[in-house]
C-alpha cells in the first residue's frame, strides 16, 4: 500500500467562519458536516476538517498550510485576499508587506486565516520538491 495524506484537523475560533474562508480563497465547496468538523476538500482528495476549539480554550496554536494552485487559481485568490483587505507578505517572515514573490519562477503569497494560521498560496513547487 502506498502512503497519501488523507485529512487533518484545524483548530479554530468558529468553524463555520473558517471553513467558509478558506473555501472562497480557495475556490472549492464546503462538504457536509458531521461531528463537530466542516471539511474541506482540496482537489487531491485531502480534507481540512475545521473544528471549533473547546469553550475555555481561547488560544490557538497557528499551522503553517500551503497550497500549489495555478496561475489563474492564484490570480482569484488574491483578487480575494485583496477584497477581504488581508494584509499579506512576499515571505513566512511577515516582510514585503502587501506584495507577493516570484520563487522559484512562479509567484506566492502568505497570509492568516481568522483564527492566525498561516496561509500560503503557491504556482511553483519549491526548488522541483514534488515529483
Amino acid at each position: 500500500m502506498s502512503i497519501h495524506f488523507d485529512h487533518t484537523i484545524v483548530g479554530c475560533r468558529d468553524n463555520r467562519e473558517s471553513a467558509e474562508f478558506w473555501a472562497d480563497i480557495l475556490g472549492v465547496t464546503i462538504g457536509t458536516p458531521w461531528g463537530p468538523f466542516i471539511p474541506v476538500a482540496s482537489d487531491n482528495g485531502v480534507t481540512f476538517d475545521f473544528a471549533t476549539v473547546p469553550a475555555g480554550s481561547t488560544e490557538i496554536h497557528p499551522q503553517h498550510y500551503a497550497f500549489l494552485v495555478s496561475e489563474a487559481e492564484f490570480d482569484e485568490a488574491y483578487v480575494k485576499i485583496q477584497r477581504y483587505g488581508l494584509e499579506h507578505w512576499a515571505d513566512p517572515r511577515q516582510q514585503g508587506v502587501g506584495q507577493i514573490n516570484h520563487n522559484d519562477g512562479g509567484r506566492g503569497v502568505y497570509f492568516l486565516d481568522p483564527s492566525g494560521h498561516f496561509l500560503e498560496l503557491i504556482t511553483v513547487p519549491y526548488g522541483g520538491w514534488q515529483t
